[in-house]
């Protein structure tokens, strides 16, 4: 969410200014349900504090879990409705790689492009790494792929697939 990166952006009914730089945005939602879900990921071990050593036959400890147990189930329910309801308003920057700081993304296809061309690796690579120092590589944005999560599959749609599967 950074300006540095700007890959996403929330609406501004999801974060807080900056007490100090009026330009920020904070995904106060997400850094919230962050620290709920490390928090009830203690949960298991309260409970085994609770119940460890219990002698036989003795039960009147156990009465202790449910003040751990509910509100640990209210909490995530709560951290799954909050973002159930935030994904769907995510902003997602489409044309973020056509930015010329993400050119040396593309420098792994176009080096895989060369050897599959009958360019020895060697060669391919010595000749990427000297045009990218001279500041003469030019990217080829126009490439396809299957994977997910690699440049070029139209991963964002897939993205947004699953956050409408998800609402």
């Amino acid at each position: 969410m950074s300006q540095n990166f700007n890959f996403i952006s929330f609406p501004d009914e999801l974060t807080t200014g900056s007490s100090i730089m009026p330009h920020k945005k904070n995904p106060d939602v997400f850094e919230l349900v962050r620290a709920k879900c490390n928090k009830l990921q203690a949960v298991p071990n309260q409970l085994t504090l609770v119940i460890n050593n219990l002698p036989s036959g003795y039960h009147r400890d156990l009465q202790l879990v449910k003040e751990i147990i509910v509100p640990a189930i209210q909490d995530m329910k709560a951290c799954l409705e909050i973002l159930t309801f935030s994904l769907k308003e995510i902003q997602i920057n489409k044309d973020i790689i056509a930015d010329s700081k993400y050119d040396y993304l593309f420098s792994v296809d176009t080096l895989n492009e060369l050897v599959l061309s009958g360019m020895p690796f060697r060669d391919a690579y010595k000749k990427m790494g000297q045009e990218i120092q001279d500041g003469t590589f030019k990217p080829k944005r126009n490439i396809e792929h299957t994977h997910e999560g690699s440049l070029g599959n139209l991963c964002l749609d897939g993205i947004r697939a699953k956050m409408e599967e998800i609402a």
